[in-house]
């Protein structure tokens, strides 16, 4: 019945805002229009459709509201007006009773608050759609902040994403570009994202990798994580106390140099995609503050992005070419990693991404809109087929984020300039003599357990065959040009010599 409700809710607030054009394009429910506008005569539908889209979705509530904010970062899929509409979607959530948290947190710990904190501040800090968090005093002086799930939003969420699998199934099957634009596996996708964010238990171990990832930086601090007290309904971190990015005036006045901290946020982003392929993908100003030192403040870590070995390489491989403007290499590698197909043109790609890339260098950040160079981009891309890379759809969001911050913080860094230098030096440490060196300390273990095991190996292997196959295989090999084999036998011995001084090397430095 819940859901009934839901249903009929979802249906007024789409026919209020007009959302039902999205449907009625479609040929075969063209005749419903007229005797909509009979019906629905006195709802004023004059504003453009993505403004009226992102309306409605503010006003079904915060599941919605994340729901837009996540289709605003896809925009290899969402049409230009409705993805730049969308990421206006602010997350505005009015807190839910101290008592329900209080009566959470007991649940969780079987036992009173006053046996868990030394002191509980009743009035919540912050309020997001899933939680909300409280400050609180453990009972050894250490001060904290408490994240709490909100009460029953496991059960809300299932019953939205419901609704809107439903929804996203008659956009497929009614608009004109819904086959096109995949919004099921849009739901699919978001949905996963959002279960991923009430298990705070997991929220807490991204935040203890990302940590580690930087001890004793000079660059980024993450709240330790108190695990005696960590739940997957409550998190318990240590408190941090910085100034809040987006409070621009109050950055000027502790004396810290915009300009400085712009600079460190390109770096801490570079550092986190490219050295550890696991970065913080929700950097927001409301996930960010500042300390006393000029130092980043992360927090908030439910959503965080992953890349492999192989993702790194070939991202690297093209933002340095697309920093050198080698706009052929940039095609090369996208038919190289499979992303297009094998049968694209080099010169065609490499063209079409020189008349998006060109235009946008030697300016500073306050006139260059990645929004709108990513969504040329993904135009170029449907053009080629190119393959949008689901592991990356959380990266093109994080630079969107990183793109406004740069414009709050210093409209004329020179982003290029800022990030060049620090992927060439990667870039040399992963496929220079560096990176061969680290490659081989990494595989030592491996290689001194695995070579004492040849003989034995190559034993089983001859064992295993007839003697007399093995005998008619030598005969063959010596009547078989004998001036070849013996040039193959020369390379065979210095190949073997080779992957000695290797190991040699590979065994010293691990010792």
């Amino acid at each position: 019945m819940l859901r009934f409700f839901r249903l009929i809710t979802i249906i007024y607030v789409a026919l209020r805002f007009g959302l039902d054009e999205f449907i009625l394009a479609h040929k075969s429910t063209r005749w419903l229009i007229l005797p909509l506008k009979l019906v629905l005569f006195t709802r004023n539908t004059s504003a453009p459709r993505a403004v009226r889209l992102r309306l409605a979705l503010e006003s079904l509530g915060p599941i919605f509201v994340k729901f837009g904010q996540m289709l605003s970062t896809r925009r290899d899929l969402m049409p230009a007006d409705i993805a730049e509409e969308l990421a206006k979607l602010q997350d505005r959530v009015p807190p839910f009773p101290s008592a329900q948290a209080i009566a959470l947190i007991e649940k969780e710990y079987h036992k009173p608050l006053h046996e868990v904190f030394a002191s509980f501040d009743a009035t919540p800090i912050a309020s997001a759609s899933v939680a909300q968090v409280h400050f609180a005093e453990l009972h050894d002086g250490r001060k904290v902040a408490v994240k709490i799930l909100r009460p029953n939003i496991e059960h809300i969420i299932d019953h939205d994403i419901a609704l809107l699998d439903s929804g996203a199934l008659l956009l497929e099957k009614f608009w004109a570009d819904g086959k096109r634009l995949k919004p099921r596996l849009v739901v699919a996708e978001f949905n996963k994202y959002l279960h991923d964010e009430l298990d705070l238990m997991r929220e807490a171990a991204s935040a203890s990798e990302l940590r580690r990832n930087f001890p004793n930086s000079k660059l980024l601090l993450v709240p330790e994580m108190y695990w005696d007290w960590c739940t997957s309904k409550v998190l318990v971190m240590e408190r941090m106390q910085g100034i809040p990015i987006s409070q621009i005036d109050a950055l000027k006045a502790a004396g810290i140099s915009l300009s400085k901290l712009a600079s460190s946020g390109v770096g801490i982003f570079y550092t986190q995609v490219f050295r550890d392929g696991f970065f913080h993908a929700d950097m927001h100003p409301g996930n960010i503050m500042v300390a006393a030192d000029g130092r980043y403040i992360a927090l908030d870590f439910g959503i965080m992005g992953t890349l492999t070995d192989v993702d790194k390489n070939y991202l690297a491989q093209n933002f340095l070419a697309f920093f050198n403007r080698d706009y052929k290499r940039v095609a090369e590698i996208h038919i190289e990693s499979g992303w297009a197909p094998a049968q694209t043109r080099v010169d065609e790609l490499e063209a079409a991404i020189r008349t998006v890339c060109e235009p946008i260098f030697d300016r500073p950040l306050s006139e260059v809109s990645f929004g709108r160079v990513l969504l040329r981009l993904f135009q170029t891309s449907r053009r080629f087929g190119i393959e949008i890379q689901p592991q990356l759809v959380l990266l093109q969001k994080t630079l969107l984020n990183i793109e406004g911050l740069g414009l709050q913080l210093d409209p004329g860094l020179d982003l290029w300039k800022t990030a060049k230098p620090w992927l060439e030096r990667w870039m040399s440490e992963q496929i220079g003599w560096r990176g061969f060196l680290k490659a081989l300390k990494t595989e030592a273990p491996h290689y001194a357990t695995l070579i004492p095991q040849i003989p034995r190996l190559l034993h089983q292997q001859l064992a295993s065959h007839n003697i007399e196959h093995i005998e008619t295989a030598f005969k063959m090999m010596l009547t078989q040009q004998t001036q070849r084999n013996q040039l193959l036998g020369v390379g065979v011995v210095l190949l073997a010599a080779l992957v000695g001084v290797a190991v040699f090397i590979a065994l010293k430095l691990a010792s």
